[in-house]
């Protein structure tokens, strides 16, 4: 057995055993990348760090159940990406006969976006007005093409850690976003010559 899997499955049993200090390496070893995920999909950042916390929360609650067929980080992801979710639809339900509210808003304050090349205002608004638009496109894909392109795209994770999340294989999270690619090409099209 490798190191990694071997320092893996001690961290698991330490966690099921309740040995002082497992959870807090837990937490320590996945806060920020939790929070970068649940904050791609909410884009508020107080929000990302309650749906972190939830998540964290549901480790120590369920770490009894996990079976291990999984890495622990993609079983984390996996719950972070589903609270992130079940977050949205409830918002959506709670705005019943309107509008899903902006559900990708890269414009306000991403954390991991960089400084804008310039600080001319006619060329900041530019930036924000083609965010603005790849968010509403990002908002026609179907949940699970959104899921797969963000998880890829933003937080740069491999289709096999996404295959995990998503509890799919590889060849169809490069078919999700695949088609995630072409129908926001698609839309996009569309959008342009509309406002052309």
């Amino acid at each position: 057995m490798d190191p990694d899997r071997t320092e893996q499955a001690k961290l698991i049993a330490d966690l099921r055993e309740g040995v002082h200090g497992a959870f807090r390496r837990v937490v320590e070893q996945y806060q920020h990348k939790v929070v970068n995920t649940c904050y791609r999909f909410v884009h508020e950042q107080e929000e990302a760090e309650d749906l972190a916390q939830e998540t964290f929360v549901e480790v120590y609650r369920s770490i009894a159940r996990f079976r291990g067929e999984s890495d622990l980080s993609t079983w984390i992801y996996r719950i972070a990406v589903s609270k992130s979710l079940d977050f949205l639809r409830k918002q959506a339900r709670e705005r019943r006969g309107g509008r899903f509210r902006q559900m990708l808003r890269f414009d306000d304050g991403l954390t991991e976006l960089p400084a804008p090349h310039s600080t001319r205002p006619d060329v900041i608004h530019e930036q924000r007005e083609r965010r603005r638009i790849l968010q509403r496109a990002l908002e026609h894909l179907p949940e699970n093409q959104r899921v797969a392109f963000i998880l890829s795209k933003y937080d740069g994770m491999s289709y096999l850690e996404i295959a995990g999340i998503l509890k799919t294989t590889v060849s169809s999270v490069e078919s999700l976003i695949h088609r995630a690619r072409k129908n926001l090409q698609r839309w996009l099209h569309d959008y342009y010559k509309m406002e052309s």
